[in-house]
């Protein structure tokens, strides 16, 4: 059930209503019914698996908790991770595992590895499975105390609105909420409209500026051979605002409807395409999962409390581990080694820029300077995205090497921007779409506001005319409009 289709414009409304007026006491039996619906609105069979891991992080949290025995806690979190990582393993490496494999094998000439067994992966598998074991990890540790309800720890790994996509929530936030969940006040204006707002403006920037670019994503990538630099370097800066867009208005929506409820999940983004490095552009990218791998990852490996070359490990394992995470497929390694490699040598050369600025004097406050590093970030981290929509590592290359060696300048000023998919007043609808996202996030930067914040403190008059601007923007020009169909996100496969 996708958060841009009618289906889930029927669910989500009668789950608040039902919500709202229920007694209090049975509030998390409902949300949790409802999230499995939910759930199970894409295969019932993928039921069985977030069961599974729900019902052996929880007996294992309190297995660890009640033990006196270090042995015994380590044992109850080890066989607790292999269960879970087991699954995740299974499900969605397996296949690449023995791809890999038999690769390797051919280039000696030997025996292929016969694979007879092949799994659909279940939706949304890597992320309840690691907000599950960042639970069972934070009992471990002694940071959190085991939810003895079971079915309000359930609740805290399948919870809807965030179950699918993110963001990945740790328990000291969601869980405490859900505990209190007959606590919450429902009925608040409040929260009722800046979870609405929010999640109007999840669905502009989802089916009004992501699905359209991806048009042109499309097009160009999946016949690069026959562009040029000028086209396939507009569809690699495409693809950038596309994943923004995709993954950024999945997050939008999801905290949108969690607030009208009365729950408050983590901001995912914090305009990461405004980063004047690589380091900050991940601590505003994809939160949630970047603070997962500091904290249950990097930090375990030790982090930057080491010598240089240890940190530099660190930061590496980290990073490829994490471009694992996003997909089985080598062009997922690649992308996150090379993020990593971005990190470790802009680390390395720190002290040589700050003594090369400081002798020639470079004005390293001023706005042209923080601009240049903005501008050369932005290519650093939109080069790496080129090897995540890639299908392949040799397509990739492909691609890079036609985009530096194909020169063709005439196709900035003969019109071929219109032929990579989007007639030219639908491209015009995109520009005037990407603005009005580049001044929020402007604002967002300037004044540490989120969009519904703003909107909450204008007069009524202005409210709602941008509302109603953002809604019927949706209902014409987003999947309902001509040629446009609704659209999965694109972190579901992950």
């Amino acid at each position: 059930m996708l958060f841009n289709s009618i289906d889930f414009l029927i669910f989500f409304p009668i789950v608040v209503t039902v919500y709202l007026i229920i007694p209090a006491k049975t509030r998390y039996i409902w949300l949790l019914l409802a999230s499995y619906y939910f759930y199970m609105s894409w295969n019932a069979g993928y039921a069985i698996l977030i069961i599974i891991s729900t019902v052996t992080t929880w007996i294992a949290s309190l297995l660890v908790y009640k033990s006196k025995n270090i042995l015994h806690k380590k044992l109850s979190l080890a066989v607790c991770l292999i269960i879970n990582l087991g699954i995740l393993f299974t499900f969605k490496y397996y296949n690449f595992f023995i791809d890999s494999v038999n690769l390797f094998l051919s280039k000696f000439s030997l025996n292929i590895i016969e694979n007879t067994f092949s799994l659909l992966l279940p939706v949304g598998i890597s992320f309840y499975t690691f907000q599950a074991l960042g639970y069972i990890i934070d009992v471990y540790r002694g940071e959190i105390k085991p939810e003895k309800n079971l079915f309000k720890y359930a609740l805290f790994v399948s919870f809807f609105p965030q179950l699918v996509a993110g963001p990945i929530e740790r328990s000291k936030n969601l869980l405490s909420q859900v505990k209190n969940v007959e606590k919450i006040k429902v009925w608040n204006y409040d929260n009722i409209t800046y979870g609405f707002i929010t999640m109007v403006w999840g669905m502009f920037i989802k089916i009004v500026i992501a699905d359209r670019i991806a048009i042109i994503v499309n097009t160009v990538f999946d016949d690069y051979y026959m562009f040029g630099t000028f086209s396939l370097a507009v569809a690699a800066i495409c693809f950038a605002l596309q994943i923004y867009c995709d993954f950024m208005g999945y997050s939008t929506i999801a905290v949108g409807a969690a607030r009208i409820m009365g729950f408050s999940l983590m901001d995912n983004f914090n305009t990461p395409y405004f980063a004047t490095s690589i380091s900050e552009f991940w601590r505003k990218w994809h939160i949630s999962l970047s603070t997962w791998f500091r904290d249950y990852v990097y930090i375990p490996l030790g982090g930057n409390r080491c010598s240089r070359i240890r940190k530099y490990f660190n930061l590496f394992v980290t990073f490829t581990v994490s471009g694992l995470w996003h997909g089985a497929n080598w062009t997922f390694v690649i992308w996150g080694a090379l993020n990593g490699l971005y990190q470790i040598i802009g680390d390395f050369t720190k002290p040589i820029r700050k003594k090369f600025y400081h002798r020639y004097n470079f004005k390293t406050k001023s706005f042209s300077f923080k601009l240049g590093q903005t501008l050369s970030t932005f290519i650093l981290i939109d080069f790496a995205w080129i090897f995540f929509r890639a299908d392949s590592i040799g397509i990739a290359f492909d691609y890079i090497k036609r985009m530096f060696t194909k020169w063709d300048p005439w196709s900035f000023f003969n019109g071929e921007l219109y032929t990579l998919g989007l007639e030219r007043f639908e491209f015009n609808i995109l520009i005037v779409a990407v603005t009005i996202l580049f001044l929020v996030d402007i604002l967002r930067y300037i004044k540490n506001l989120s969009f519904a914040d703003f909107i909450q403190e204008q007069c009524l008059l202005f409210r709602w005319a941008v509302i109603l601007f953002l809604v019927f923007s949706c209902i014409i020009y987003g999947s309902y409009g001509i040629d446009f169909d609704s659209a999965q996100f694109i972190y579901f496969q992950f």
